[in-house]
């Protein structure tokens, strides 16, 4: 009688672990829906946890609802038009002798995550002094053994 009662729990047992092991994770981890479906998202920046840069978070929102996003700012991103604004741009003009830089202009080509950017920007960086390209992107030259 024992052998039939311990035989009838273990089969209950691995009934019920195989029914939890059987459902799709997507389904235990999914978070319930609200009952309306937004679809214009608005995302603010980026703002890293710790520091100006690395990993932080994004916050969304879209009528009475609010999310965040995991993100990343990069630690050599120093540009003032944002990570989430994409640009085209112009080649590198001239430098100018009096105020010691050169200057191009960009189109806006992609905003992320609904970003305001503007249209066209302007950017500057100091002039390399007597500083040419010289190397050709390519493979080095063997050393010659003599």
């Amino acid at each position: 009688m024992r052998a039939v009662l311990v035989f009838l729990l273990v089969s209950l047992l691995s009934i019920s672990a195989v029914d939890s092991a059987g459902k799709n994770r997507k389904e235990k981890t999914k978070a319930p829906k609200t009952g309306t479906e937004c679809s214009d998202w608005r995302y603010g920046n980026c703002v890293p946890s710790n520091g100006d840069c690395g990993g932080g978070f994004r916050e969304g929102a879209c009528e009475q609802q609010t999310r965040k996003m995991k993100c990343k700012v990069p630690c050599n991103w120093k540009k003032n038009f944002g990570a989430d604004c994409k640009y085209r741009f112009e080649t590198w003009a001239e430098c100018d002798p009096a105020s010691g830089l050169r200057a191009r202009s960009g189109t806006l080509r992609k905003a992320l995550y609904n970003a305001e950017c503007l249209p066209t920007i302007s950017v500057t960086k100091p002039c390399a002094a007597g500083k040419t390209k010289t190397r050709t992107k390519g493979k080095k030259a063997k050393p010659q053994d003599n």
